[in-house]
Order: C-alpha cells, then structure tokens, then sequence
C-alpha cells in the first residue's frame, strides 16, 4: 500500500473524477436547530448519498485509480458495513467482481445491501478474528486488489469531497463556518474534510466525535501519536468501532484536528429521533454521532456551525427504537 499522504489537491482532483457518478448532497438548515442553538448550523445529508453514505465517494475514488488489469480479478473490502456496501456498487458500476468481509453482527441491511449490490459476503467474528487478515488472505489467494475503508490516500481524498461540497454550500450562503463536527471511526473522512475546510476556512475548527469506549482518535491527537483501545463493550454505533486511527488519516488529522468529543448510545438514539422529525431523514446511529454533540452543547455556540450526518443505514427496529423513546424531541 502506498503510504502517501493526501492534499487538497488530491481531494479536488477526487471531486472532478467524481463529478457525473455521485450525488451532490443536499446542505439542510433546521430553524428548529438553529434556533436552539442560537446560531445557523449546515447539515450535510450524507445519509442520501448512493448506498445510503459518504463512503461510496472513497470506494469509487479508489476503484476509478485503478488500472483495468488490476480491476480483472476483483477487489477486496473489509468493512463494517457501509463501506461494503460501497465497494460492492462502486465495483458494480464498473463490472469488477467484489468480496467483502463483514462482521456478523453487522445490521442486516448492512448485509443484506452489500449482497444486492452483488457482491459476495464473508462474515467474520469482531471480538474473535482480525478481518484485516481475513481480507488480505482472500485477496492475496484472488489476485485481487484489497480496497480499506480509510487507509489509503485515494479512499480519503474521496471522502474529503464531502467537505468541498460543504464549505460551497456554505460559502453560496455566506456562511462563515467557526467549526464543523465530524463522526470519526478510522479518520479517513475526517482527514479528507479537514484538508478541504481548511482551504476554504483557514480558522475553522475540526471536531471529530467517537463512542464512549472507542475514542482512539481522542486519545491519539491528545498524545500526537497513534493511541488504540480495546473494544471492550458492544455500542449502536456499528460503523465508528475502530480501535486506531489510520496511519494516513492520522497524519492529517494530528496537524488539523483540533479535538474529539465521545457521546453514549442514548444521545446517539436521541440524535436518530431529532433527524427524522426536525430534519425529516432516517439517520443511523453512527451517522448522527456528530449531531448528538451539537445538540448536546446547545447554548454553548454563538458561531455558525456546520456538521455531517455520515449514513442512513439503519435496520428498521433499531430506528423505530429511537423514534418510540424519544417521541417528544
């Protein structure tokens, strides 16, 4: 793998292979939102993207970089779920075979989307198997191309065109964002939009939100070093359980990132239940990490705000569950 670290040229470069095959998301405003938090806040609706995430846009970077004879054989994901499902229509639209290694418990929608697209599903054990080497075996035996979920510089500057995309929309409003909160597993988006906000706001301050128990991201950019964590408890928040930053993502992130904030699951859940009434989006519990903190922190903001809702792919009890508790949000 090459071990090369992404720039902003990289991510625009990403966004003008893109342009023609992805969805512009839209940017919603919430005058509910806003008005709770006494300031304007810009919901990027990654949850309305191709395959129900942002992570399509790093599978198809990485995918169309690829030569056709390294495309022959197919390639390879290990993923909990979104970016499975990503690789697997990425590799769709191009005709490239696709396996994908996902966790059993990954939600069936996960799953079951992953198979629609057409690819095949290798299930492994989370807590009891490393898919790293799982995926690396599959492919080595294949002759296929392994495509990670952050660890590679293409991957993030795809999921950066997130950011451009956002701070557009943000400067057609004229919007000046102070800070942008990002749910954050291995940091591959993170990073990505990190280096795109930062060129086209060089003071706006990147917040990068984790799952209690999983906060390797906090604790590394604490130490200005790769930290990891043992994933000690089961959270809703399936796709943000990485136990370390990419090495990539990370480079970026420890020069501009400027800190990481946890939320529990019952936030989390709460968040679930504002996006489908406020914002009227079926949001997964990991994709509205980041506005759980936002709503969490109400009052404490007098500054324009801009966040990412990451994904929409939530199995149907899990949303009903959060839509039941949190009726009156």
């Amino acid at each position: 793998m090459e071990n090369i670290i992404p720039t902003i040229d990289d991510v625009v470069a990403a966004s003008e292979r893109l342009h023609g095959w992805l969805i512009d998301t839209p940017v919603l405003e919430s005058p509910f939102l806003n008005d709770r938090l006494g300031t304007r806040v810009l919901v990027k609706a990654e949850c309305l993207q191709y395959a129900g995430s942002f992570k399509v846009r790093g599978a198809m970077n990485r995918l169309l970089r690829l030569a056709h004879a390294e495309r022959r054989n197919g390639v390879v994901a290990y993923s909990s779920g979104n970016h499975a499902q990503a690789v697997a229509l990425a590799a769709r639209w191009l005709g490239v075979p696709a396996t994908v290694v996902m966790p059993e418990d990954a939600p069936e929608t996960k799953k079951n989307g992953a198979r629609r697209f057409g690819a095949e599903v290798v299930l492994y054990n989370r807590y009891r198997e490393d898919r790293e080497k799982i995926a690396a075996a599959l492919a080595e035996a294949r002759g296929a191309v392994l495509v990670p979920p952050f660890e590679h510089p293409d991957v993030v500057a795809g999921q950066g065109t997130v950011g451009l995309e956002l701070a557009a929309a943000a400067l057609a409003r004229k919007v000046k964002l102070a800070a942008v909160y990002i749910p954050c597993s291995g940091g591959g988006l993170l990073a990505g939009c990190a280096l795109a906000l930062r060129g086209a706001y060089p003071e706006c301050v990147l917040h990068a939100v984790e799952p209690e128990g999983y906060d390797d991201m906090g604790l590394s950019l604490a130490a200005r070093a790769r930290r990891f964590v043992t994933a000690a408890r089961p959270t809703v928040c399936d796709a943000l359980q990485a136990t370390t930053p990419g090495a990539i993502p990370f480079a970026v992130c420890k020069e501009l990132v400027a800190e990481a904030h946890t939320v529990n699951d019952a936030e989390v859940m709460r968040a679930v239940a504002f996006a489908a009434s406020h914002l009227k989006l079926v949001v997964e519990p990991s994709g509205a990490a980041a506005l759980a903190v936002v709503l969490r922190r109400a009052g404490q903001t007098t500054d324009s705000i801009g966040l990412i809702l990451t994904g929409g792919n939530v199995d149907r009890s899990v949303w009903m569950q959060a839509l039941s508790t949190y009726e009156d949000i």
